[in-house]
């Protein structure tokens, strides 16, 4: 079973975490991960971009010249997508790109990324984040102390106002909690932090 520290949030080491084999112990299967990746992107797409046929673009309602004998090519209308200012053939047109991937490939793609992050000891336990209000100093302080890279994710046990809105405005920085992780935000992320109330959460949750 993986053995991590704890640390405070001055960087300093003030005990040990023996996390489950069944979340943060398991071979990493990278193709699952790179499914559940895709299929997050996939999900965050818009899909309203939009282009005009020659249907739809003003103008060309009349031949430009007669059918023969002018010397130029025949052309029913300068509208035509050769044309300059004519329509867009096959443009894209609004669509929905949403797709589900089923519960257990969401699931072990989670416990892949997360097994990952530990297999690269890239995830740092928190003993606790604790602040008396919105202290974006105080988190940038933490997380230097920490030693994280330059993207990193903290996961709250909880919707902790002081500790969102604080880190909120962190360059790289992103908070999420246990019920709102995603795969694509650990694999995305080079530091993982994990509150340790919020690793005994996961460990309810996933085991």
């Amino acid at each position: 079973m993986p053995v991590v520290a704890i640390k405070d949030m001055a960087g300093k080491k003030v005990g040990e975490l023996t996390l489950s084999d069944a979340i943060f112990g398991i071979e990493p299967n990278v193709a699952v991960m790179h499914m559940a990746v895709v299929n997050y992107l996939a999900n965050q797409r818009q899909g309203t971009q939009s282009t005009l046929t020659r249907s739809e673009v003003s103008g060309g309602g009349r031949k430009p010249w007669r059918q023969k004998g002018t010397g130029h090519a025949r052309q029913g209308s300068t509208r035509s997508p050769q044309w300059t200012h004519g329509g867009i053939a096959l443009g894209p047109k609004p669509r929905d790109y949403y797709y589900t991937i089923n519960k257990k490939e969401r699931q072990l793609a989670l416990k892949s990324a997360l097994s990952d992050k530990v297999l690269n000891e890239s995830l740092i336990v928190l003993d606790s984040l604790t602040l008396e209000g919105y202290k974006t100093k105080t988190v940038v302080d933490c997380l230097k102390a920490l030693e994280v890279g330059k993207k990193t994710l903290m996961i709250l046990a909880s919707n902790d106002a002081f500790a969102v809105k604080s880190a909120a405005n962190i360059p790289g920085v992103k908070t999420a909690q246990v019920n709102t992780i995603n795969t694509y935000d650990i694999v995305n992320a080079d530091t993982l932090v994990i509150v340790k109330d919020a690793v005994a959460k996961l460990e309810e949750v996933y085991a």
